[in-house]
């Protein structure tokens, strides 16, 4: 009888869709070796790291011989798969298919909205050494204002969660998204009590996992503070 591996998952947790991977591994104690690949250093980029992703890109799960790559399935496998509270990724049809239609709804807007924010305020002027492009960031914060709009009128209305009364994989994709830039001093929650409420059930419903899997952003937005 051939050996069972642990599961393996490869992150960095400078990305977003891997810190919302490592704080569900980590909050329903699903067992699991976590594999460190350093984008900033390109290890994402060997061939070893290639094969086993062609699109080169994390996270990455390993489950024995079965490989998947992209956080919305990842997330949604690991709570379908492992004895973890129901609510994660509910089975009654109507509400998975809620908190599908977030995910599907996530990858065109509070993902490409908010780490462009990040990307103009720290990685691009980190990368050639230049001063903030004011005018695309001020188009970004536009775009990522809009879609806070929606989370708001769309998805929280009078529910205490995005898609109805518990926390689910959505949430996780959510927060992790809009924590990004943080990392470049911005709160975009800040002056929005509803979504700064919605983030702190969040925090409680996690515990110290939250934490955990954001250290490294929290420790780039604190080394840009002394900086300044």
């Amino acid at each position: 009888m051939a050996t069972r591996r642990m599961l393996e998952v490869y992150l960095d947790l400078l990305s977003q869709p891997c810190r919302a991977v490592h704080i569900l591994l980590n909050t329903t104690n699903i067992p699991h070796t976590v594999r460190t690949v350093a984008l900033r250093r390109g290890e994402n980029r060997t061939p070893e790291f290639t094969k086993l992703n062609p699109m080169q890109k994390v996270p990455v799960m390993v489950d024995n011989d079965f490989v998947l790559t992209e956080s919305d399935a990842i997330l949604k496998y690991l709570a379908t798969k492992h004895n973890v509270p129901e609510h994660w990724y509910p089975r009654q049809p109507e509400r998975r298919a809620r908190v599908d239609e977030y995910t599907a709804w996530h990858h065109t807007n509070t993902r490409p909205h908010a780490a462009k924010v990040f990307i103009l305020e720290v990685l691009l002027p980190a990368q050639s050494g230049s001063q903030v492009d004011e005018g695309r960031l001020a188009r970004a914060l536009s775009q990522l204002d809009d879609t806070l709009d929606k989370l708001e009128t769309m998805f929280l209305r009078r529910q205490p969660f995005l898609c109805g009364d518990d926390i689910t994989v959505a949430d996780l994709l959510a927060i992790c998204e809009l924590m990004q830039p943080l990392g470049g001093g911005r709160d975009v929650l800040q002056q929005r009590p509803q979504l700064q409420r919605w983030k702190s059930r969040v925090q409680s419903a996690v515990g110290e996992s939250f934490d955990r899997a954001h250290a490294v952003l929290y420790s780039i937005r604190d080394r840009r503070k002394a900086k300044l």
